[in-house]
């Protein structure tokens, strides 16, 4: 049942022996005084459905924990030590000088009850309700978008861990596995969990393991008896599947049906880099720069520093670009915004959406690249595309083909300009984007004075959000996107709930203002 805050304080009340102490205007300060209003019981009655049990913890007492974890960095064991000894943390809590708290486990089940509700993001809701309830973005009509890579809390594992690892998860998981593992699978003792023991160094040896692990499992998931599979063991042999196809290929002189496998010379896309956590992935930040885990988004207003959304995702595939999030992110504001990002979020897709939503993008296009350096893009060109012509620096006009190349072919054998445009030797293939006017049009609005005015006015107050983010957090403490993204949304709570106090947050008794 639902545990409630005992109204009669207690004769060692932490507030009432050192409340005096907390530093004014300090989130400690606050929720002492309004974490009730801020954090009301009936916002957690759901999670308490029936009357039976013993009480839980006041939801209060444990909203203004989150939010204080959150905001430190701090792991549940950590979180539980400075309940119990940090008088700041029991007067923010409203407990009393020689209370102790509860056990670390106490944290886990909070944020398992709140992943399965049905509003898991409570907390973050309920700062954003006071964003909106005290006006403070009234007339703030620019948005700034950006993202950054926050590394995942396990460690990446090679070919050779991850098909072990995988195939051990199978037979955990799956009635019937443990059966054909015995019978079909021999390349490895899976009793085991660490590598086979091989002479690492020999390249033919490595090769052959490798050869040998996918087989066991292909032949695993062929032997499998058909049945059906809950959510654990649907998953279990998925990843399974997954994890024996995306690093290899067929040796050199096989066509892929005989069974015989090496190590893929390319690494995949979207390659999964841990069973441990299969939601983590390789990002690049820069060509030499690359982390392993998720990335995390932001939308926040420049002139108050209030980051008004934010999401967590896998840090690859299509439906985790910047400009697909911040899309969303964007989603639930209303027409007329004036939203800046940088050239992640300047997809053609992107603009047009942003149009039809009725905002203006101030957004950096994506810079163009050149086969020459200081040679012709694709801007040199004359574009004509209602007569779907195109003109090249030489005074030459093609025709625009139906798949939107224009191919100068043997116009560039003797043409006086050919050494700043092409180095191919049929001539110059200009292959034009499906929404090649919107592109065109956003490179040159940005190189307008009031574009690059607003633009480095507005855009770098985002980079100080992310820089509050991270800041000590940058490893994340949990696996899998949907926990991540949890943390991420207590985390932006506690810092918007931060900076409303610094903005001069108050309760009148019937709503939040800012003084």
């Amino acid at each position: 049942m639902q545990g409630r805050s005992d109204d009669q304080r207690e004769l060692l009340d932490a507030e009432s022996v050192a409340g005096h102490l907390l530093k004014a205007g300090s989130v400690f300060a606050f929720l002492a005084g309004r974490r009730q209003e801020l954090f009301p019981d009936e916002m957690f009655a759901d999670l308490f459905p029936t009357g039976r049990g013993r009480p839980s913890v006041p939801a209060d007492v444990m909203a203004s924990v989150i939010t204080l974890q959150a905001l430190h960095g701090l792991s549940d064991s950590e979180t539980v030590d400075a309940v119990t000894f940090d008088l700041r943390w029991k007067t923010a809590c409203g407990l009393a000088v020689s209370a102790g708290a509860f056990h670390a486990t106490t944290l886990t089940y909070w944020r398992r009850r709140l992943a399965a509700s049905d509003s898991p993001n409570r907390i973050f809701d309920a700062v954003k309700a006071v964003v909106a309830q005290t006006g403070v973005l009234a007339g703030k009509t620019r948005r700034a978008l950006d993202s950054t890579v926050l590394d995942d809390a396990v460690a990446t594992q090679d070919t050779v861990t991850q098909l072990i690892g995988a195939i051990r998860r199978v037979r955990r998981e799956v009635p019937g596995a443990v059966e054909v593992i015995a019978t079909q699978c021999g390349a490895h003792d899976y009793d085991d969990p660490g590598k086979p023991a091989i002479a690492w160094n020999d390249k033919d040896a490595r090769d052959q393991l490798v050869d040998a692990l996918v087989g066991d499992a292909h032949r695993l998931l062929g032997h499998l008896p058909e049945q059906e599979l809950g959510p654990k063991a649907a998953e279990a042999v998925a990843l399974l599947a997954l994890i024996a196809g995306q690093d290899v290929e067929p040796v050199e002189g096989s066509d892929g049906t005989d069974g015989r496998w090496r190590i893929a010379r390319q690494v995949a896309g979207d390659r999964v880099i841990s069973t441990v956590d299969p939601d983590a992935r390789h990002v690049h930040k820069s060509v030499h720069h690359r982390q392993d885990g998720f990335k995390g988004h932001v939308a926040i207003e420049p002139d108050t520093g209030i980051i008004t959304d934010c999401a967590l995702r896998q840090a690859s595939g299509t439906d985790n670009h910047e400009a697909v999030v911040g899309l969303e992110l964007l989603a639930d504001e209303d027409p007329g915004l004036e939203v800046l990002g940088d050239s992640a979020y300047g997809t053609a897709e992107a603009r047009i959406a942003l149009a039809d939503a009725g905002h203006t993008a101030v957004i950096k296009p994506i810079p163009l690249r050149t086969v020459i350096e200081g040679g012709f893009t694709r801007d040199d060109f004359i574009v004509d595309h209602a007569a779907r012509g195109v003109t090249c620096p030489a005074g030459y006009t093609v025709a625009i083909t139906r798949s939107r190349g224009a191919d100068f072919g043997v116009r560039c054998r003797d043409c006086p300009l050919r050494a700043r445009c092409t180095t191919a030797k049929r001539g110059r293939k200009l292959t034009l984007h499906e929404h090649d006017s919107v592109l065109f049009a956003a490179r040159r609005q940005a190189e307008k004075p009031e574009f690059q005015t607003v633009y480095r006015q507005h855009r770098p107050m985002v980079e100080r959000s992310i820089a509050w983010i991270v800041r000590g957090n940058r490893k994340l403490r949990y696996r899998g996107t949907a926990k991540n993204d949890s943390w991420l949304h207590h985390r932006v709570a506690a810092l918007n709930l931060r900076r409303l106090i610094t903005l001069g947050l108050d309760h009148t008794g019937t709503n939040w203002v800012i003084a």
